[in-house]
């Protein structure tokens, strides 16, 4: 039996180790946090899977939150006007449905699980020393804690990796009391709100540790009026500045936020990070190797909601390519293969993003206005965030958008 060693209990690296345990392989999962100190402890992201990534849950019979959670079935598009009205507002429908689950939930359940089901689970916070250690007792050891030393072992590829500084200011609020959008009261929807020169405000629903939540997630241009959050401790001083941008940038989100109040007191978080792509191989000190995973390797930012999506993702894309291995030594070569194979459908996710980051081109101006005219284009565009893949269809070159809007516009 072939034995592997997965340092960090996020999406990627439980959801792996599950995988892994089901076919057999003896697995030990390093974790910092034990299941309840996750459980008690602050939000640790915003996410929101959509079809393709719930899927690879599905296959694994992971999705234990799936009759609880919110079915999200559409994902909305407002641009604020420099008045503060909508310029454009629209929704698209998702072709399957997309649903949040607390990491805090899911991350402390699926811990649980990989124990009960025989899993070896160490609580202990590794360091590069440990891994040395390590290497030399199991036939792989993967990466996925995407912070602190170990991140350092994964050299930055400059060639992919096109910002070297952080392109947003993020802040988050998990909240009870949101009203429901006038729009589309009997559907749950992700709703994007683009504040041109100044961020974006996301407005997700999703499952937490007290039950149906909403998210509320600024992205602040930094050194712009929504970079004001560093600094602020207070959990209630962070929703009061919350609520006060959106009333002054989103007064249409503001109008459903009146009476919310926070999940809990670890319901907020803020921070930032420079988009990177790493080197997916890291060198030991003592000679061994080990493999990055998900956002180790490739981080984007939250813009596009594509971190927990990009995650499973990865997971698939490992659990199947370790398995197709056999018996066979998990040397330098099968490690740059299998993180190429993930590669392949994470350079869509890369793409977009950092195209999302940056002022967008005239003909993405009228793409996402289009879409407040035509559903199909509305309906793709929502699409997309399960597939990235099919934005080089549409989305980047103006022949293409051109294009696809006339045929959509002939067919309407």
């Amino acid at each position: 039996m072939r034995k592997i060693l997965i340092v960090g209990a996020g999406q990627s690296g439980l959801q792996l180790a599950l995988g892994l345990q089901s076919r057999g392989y003896e697995i030990t999962l390093m974790s910092n946090r034990t299941a309840d100190e996750i459980r008690s402890g602050r939000v640790m992201s915003t996410q929101c899977m959509f079809h393709t990534a719930l899927q690879h849950e599905r296959e694994l019979q992971l999705g234990f939150w799936e009759s609880q959670a919110p079915r999200i079935e559409g994902l909305g598009v407002s641009v604020a006007a420099p008045d503060s009205t909508r310029a454009v507002d629209w929704v698209g429908t998702l072709d399957g449905y997309a649903q949040s689950v607390d990491q805090r939930v899911k991350m402390a359940g699926w811990m649980e699980t990989f124990a009960q089901r025989g899993g070896q689970l160490v609580i202990h916070g590794a360091a590069v020393s440990d891994l040395d250690f390590f290497s030399r007792t199991y036939d792989l050891v993967l990466v996925s804690a995407g912070k602190g030393e170990l991140v350092s072992m994964f050299g930055r590829d400059a060639s992919r990796s096109p910002y070297d500084a952080p392109q947003r200011a993020l802040a988050v609020a998990y909240v009870h009391g949101l009203g429901p959008r006038p729009e589309h009261p009997e559907y749950d929807a992700v709703r994007c709100n683009l504040v041109p020169g100044v961020g974006e405000l996301f407005v997700m629903p999703t499952l937490t540790t007290s039950g149906r939540a909403d998210i509320l997630f600024w992205e602040g241009i930094p050194g712009g009026p929504l970079d004001v959050f560093q600094g602020i401790k207070d959990p209630a001083e962070h929703l009061s500045l919350t609520l006060e941008l959106m009333e002054r940038f989103t007064p249409w989100e503001y109008a459903r936020a009146t009476k919310v109040e926070l999940t809990d007191a670890n319901g907020t978080l803020s921070g930032r990070y420079a988009p990177t792509v790493r080197n997916p191989v890291g060198r030991l000190p003592g000679g061994g190797l080990v493999l990055g995973v998900a956002d180790v390797v490739v981080a984007n930012d939250p813009i596009t909601g594509q971190g927990s999506n990009s995650a499973s993702k990865c997971a698939a894309s490992y659990l199947d390519s370790i398995v197709s291995h056999g018996d066979r030594p998990f040397d330098e070569a099968w490690m740059r293969s299998a993180f190429d194979r993930y590669w392949d459908t994470a350079r869509h996710v890369t793409k977009w993003t950092n195209a999302m980051l940056g002022v967008p081109p005239e003909h993405v101006l009228n793409l996402i206005g289009a879409a407040g005219q035509l559903k199909p284009v509305a309906d793709r565009f929502a699409n997309g965030f399960n597939d990235p893949a099919d934005f080089e269809n549409f989305f980047y070159e103006p022949e293409k958008t051109n294009a696809f809007l006339k045929e959509a516009a002939d067919a309407a």
